[in-house]
């Protein structure tokens, strides 16, 4: 079996390789969850009104959208600014770390882009007999 390990990564004491793990589990958790890369990934285009976001994200409640944006932003990820405004007007826009995850979208974009011409094979290729095999088409809403 080939390795894949970066072993510039993951050389050097054992306490060091879990060090780096653990920090690479904190990063993973920072962006985890059901909207947060969406979020993140819109955010990183231009800066949204709460309201411009919702609508921009089908599914999403305003209840969960506010609980993300919180983590996001008690993570540092997501910067909110408030405007002493009738009524108050709230945008949010990523963090320049955030910026730095902009190669991360475009290697997902491409590689959702590849994969789409496969999703449309597999979806027609499967059993007429098991109905529920039929994968949903995710291109569209």
């Amino acid at each position: 079996m080939e390795n894949h390990t970066d072993q510039d990564i993951c050389t050097g004491s054992q306490e060091s390789v879990f060090a780096f793990h653990d920090e690479v589990r904190k990063a993973i958790q920072s962006i985890g969850g059901k909207w947060k890369l969406e979020i993140l990934w819109l955010l990183s285009r231009r800066t949204y009104r709460f309201n411009e976001l919702r609508r921009a994200i089908p599914g999403v409640t305003q209840h969960m959208l506010t609980a993300q944006l919180r983590e996001l932003e008690a993570d540092g990820l997501v910067r909110r600014t408030v405007y002493p405004e009738i009524p108050p007007r709230v945008e949010y826009e990523v963090t320049e770390e955030v910026k730095q995850l902009r190669p991360v979208f475009e290697a997902v974009f491409t590689w959702a882009a590849a994969r789409r011409p496969n999703r449309e094979t597999r979806k027609t290729a499967a059993p007429k007999n098991n109905p529920a095999r039929v994968l949903p088409n995710l291109s569209q809403g």
